[in-house]
């Protein structure tokens, strides 16, 4: 297995620019293995998903985030759609409601948090204000600067209780999120994904980049790190993340409990009886 876990992950304290990161990399994979490859992941992880639930004493977090059409969607879709639903949850946050900006800017992330023996996921997360909040200048530098901190705050708390974080950044080309507009303009089926501001906020571009650094340098930790996943192929970001959430998952060495009857018992007093009924 390809150890993409430590091939993308943020290096703490890096000074990663995003500017160095190549969005079309491939490590010369074809689409062909690679969509072979996640097939195979996608079992492994459902697996591994079962054993997280029989478990039920450790979580897992994941957060996605990216630029508009970055494919956080396809990601959850192509990726994390192998999961039992049934102990995977996705919340996307949108922009904030008039009652979440009533509270402080955790508040509405709380009650999404995954329980043990569950995996949740973000599309978009807690770190939007500390990328669309900076960018704009909804609130000044004194408040947002506070924010990082909060955060990992946060996130300590969640991991010192069971829960296991995996921050992704897709990580896309200008270019590319150009033709992927053009693409949704010309397909019925998504036009109601784009907008105006879709456009206007590729004026912000280079803002948006320098937010996510100051992210990746404050904000990566030994127990929620960030991996910055190349992301113009689109089989490429999906097996990158798939081989690094096994790689995660199989890490944390899932116990599952033992039976709470005598199995044996159970075999002879109901599948022996049920195989003489079918031998006569």
């Amino acid at each position: 297995m390809k150890n993409y876990y430590k091939e993308f992950r943020v290096p703490p304290d890096s000074g990663l620019r995003l500017k160095d990161v190549d969005p079309k990399f491939t490590a010369n994979h074809t689409k062909k293995t690679a969509l072979s490859r996640i097939k195979k992941l996608r079992e492994r992880m459902g697996e591994l998903q079962l054993q997280l639930f029989a478990e039920a004493k450790r979580s897992i977090l994941i957060c996605l985030q990216a630029p508009d059409a970055g494919g956080k969607d396809g990601v959850i879709q192509h990726v994390i759609g192998s999961m039992n639903p049934e102990a995977c949850s996705v919340t996307s946050f949108k922009e904030p409601t008039k009652e979440e900006l009533a509270h402080d800017f955790l508040w509405r992330v709380e009650p999404h948090v995954p329980k043990r023996g569950e995996v949740a996921i973000f599309n978009r997360s807690h770190y939007e204000d500390v990328l669309i909040v900076r960018v704009h200048y909804l609130v000044s530098k004194k408040v947002w600067s506070k924010t990082y901190e909060q955060i990992n705050d946060f996130e300590r708390r969640l991991t010192a209780n069971g829960t296991h974080i995996l921050k992704f950044f897709l990580h896309i080309s200008k270019e590319e999120q150009l033709s992927r507009f053009e693409k949704r303009l010309d397909t019925p089926a998504k036009r109601w994904k784009i907008s105006e501001a879709d456009y206007k906020e590729r004026e912000y571009w280079n803002d948006y980049s320098k937010a996510y650094e100051a992210i990746f340098a404050k904000c990566n930790t030994h127990d929620a790190p960030w991996f910055v996943i190349p992301a113009d192929h689109k089989w490429f970001r999906d097996l990158a993340i798939s081989e690094i959430i096994v790689n995660a998952m199989e890490g944390l060495k899932f116990q599952v409990p033992k039976p709470s009857v005598d199995i044996a018992e159970i075999r002879k007093k109901y599948h022996s009886a049920v195989k003489k009924e079918h031998a006569t």
